[in-house]
C-alpha cells in the first residue's frame, strides 16, 4: 500500500507540473497538441492536457539586440570597406515565429548582410560615410518587410563601423589635411582683404571728415571777414554820413578848411622830422589853393 500511494503521488505532481504553467511577462509559450499547433499561452496561470499538450516554443516579446557581423563590402567606385553593425527586432507573432523559419534569427542576420553589400554597392566611398541614415534605413525597410512573414518586426539598423583599407585611410585623411590648409589659406586672405577694406573705408571717412572741417573752417573764416567788411564799410559810411550833416551846419565849412589846414601842416612837419632835405612851397599862398582845391573836390562830391 505504501508503494501504491507513493506512485499515486508521483503521477499527481507529475499530473500537476505538465498541467499548470505561469508565463512570465513579455513572453509568449507555442503549445502543440499531439504534434500540431494548439495555442499561444499569454502571461500568467494557464492550464494544459498533460501527456496530450507540450510547450514546442518559447518566445521573449521584448526588443532584442542582435550583433550582425563583419563583412567586407565593394562600394561604386570598387573600394573595399569592413562593414559591421547592429540589429533591433522584436517578435510581434510567436506562431509565425514558430514555424515561418527553422532559424529567424540566422535569417534576419543573413539578409541584413546581403541588403547592407546591395546598398553600399550603389554608393561610392564619400557617399557611404554621408549617407548612413540613408543605408540604415533601407536595410531596415528590405528587412521588416520579409521579417513580416517570420512573426519578427525589425525596429531599427545602426551601422557601428565604416573601416577602409589602410592606403584609402591614409589618403582620405592627407585630402582632409590638405582641404584643412585650404580653408585656412582662405580664411586668412579673407582676413587681410576684410582689413585692406576696413582701412581703405577708414582712411576714406577720415579724408571726408577733414575736408569737410577744412570746408567748414574756410566758410566761416570767409563769413568773418565778410562780416568785418560789412563793418568796416558801414562804420565809414555812418562816419562820412556824420560828417557830411557836420559840414552843413553853420560854420561846418570853415572848420573843415581849418582841418585841412591842420593835416597839410603836420604833413609837412612829418616830413621835417624824417628827411633832412624838404621841398616847401615858395610862399603860403600855395598852401591856401591847396586848400581851397580840396574843399572844392569836397563840395563836387557833398550830396547837393
Amino acid at each position: 500500500m505504501d508503494i501504491l500511494a507513493l506512485v499515486v503521488f508521483v503521477v499527481a505532481i507529475l499530473f500537476v507540473t505538465r498541467s499548470i504553467k505561469v508565463v512570465p511577462q513579455q513572453h509568449a509559450w507555442v503549445v502543440e497538441r499531439l504534434g500540431k499547433y494548439h495555442a499561444t499561452l499569454v502571461p500568467g496561470l494557464n492550464f494544459l492536457v498533460p501527456f496530450v499538450d507540450r510547450l514546442a516554443y518559447k518566445h521573449v516579446l521584448k526588443e532584442i539586440p542582435l550583433d550582425v557581423p563583419s563583412q567586407v563590402c565593394i562600394t561604386r567606385d570598387n573600394t573595399q570597406l569592413q562593414v559591421d553593425g547592429i540589429l533591433y527586432f522584436q517578435v510581434t507573432d510567436a506562431q509565425r515565429a514558430s514555424y515561418g523559419s527553422s532559424n529567424y534569427i540566422l535569417a534576419i542576420t543573413q539578409l541584413a548582410q546581403t541588403t547592407l553589400r546591395s546598398v553600399i554597392g550603389k554608393m561610392e566611398l564619400d557617399k557611404t560615410f554621408e549617407e548612413r541614415d540613408a543605408i540604415n534605413a533601407h536595410v531596415v525597410n528590405a528587412l521588416d518587410e520579409a521579417a513580416l512573414n517570420w512573426g519578427v518586426k525589425v525596429l531599427r539598423y545602426e551601422i557601428k563601423d565604416l573601416t577602409p583599407p589602410a592606403e584609402i585611410l591614409h589618403a582620405m585623411q592627407a585630402q582632409i589635411t590638405a582641404e584643412r590648409g585650404k580653408r585656412a589659406l582662405i580664411a586668412a586672405s579673407e582676413g587681410r582683404r576684410q582689413e585692406q577694406i576696413n582701412i581703405a573705408t577708414g582712411e576714406r571717412e577720415a579724408f571726408i571728415a577733414r575736408s569737410e572741417g577744412q570746408k567748414a573752417a574756410e566758410i566761416n573764416k570767409a563769413q568773418g571777414e565778410a562780416a568785418a567788411i560789412t563793418a568796416v564799410a558801414e562804420a565809414t559810411a555812418d562816419a562820412i554820413r556824420k560828417i557830411a550833416a557836420a559840414i552843413e551846419q553853420p560854420g561846418g565849412a570853415q572848420a573843415v578848411q581849418l582841418k585841412v589846414a591842420e593835416k597839410a601842416v603836420d604833413a609837412y612837419a612829418q616830413l621835417a622830422q624824417k628827411n633832412n632835405t624838404m621841398i616847401v612851397p615858395g610862399n603860403m599862398s600855395e598852401v591856401a589853393g591847396l586848400i581851397g582845391t580840396a574843399m572844392a573836390l569836397f563840395k563836387q562830391k557833398a550830396p547837393g
